[in-house]
């Protein structure tokens, strides 16, 4: 894991790709996966715990 990330992001990030390969996810699913989560936590300043689900 790299520390260009705040801890609290790099810890959800590290459990999204633990949970993603439990799941039996190929490596190219896990990369689009999770490119997609740290391009969204750069644009919310690596805050995602303060995001709320649209209903």
């Amino acid at each position: 894991m790299t520390s260009e990330f705040p801890a609290q992001f790099a810890c959800n990030y590290q459990c999204l790709l633990n949970r993603l390969k439990l799941h039996g996810m190929q490596p190219k699913t896990i990369a689009l996966y999770s490119h997609g989560v740290r391009r969204a936590g750069e644009y919310f300043d690596y805050r995602i715990d303060d995001l709320t689900r649209l209903h």
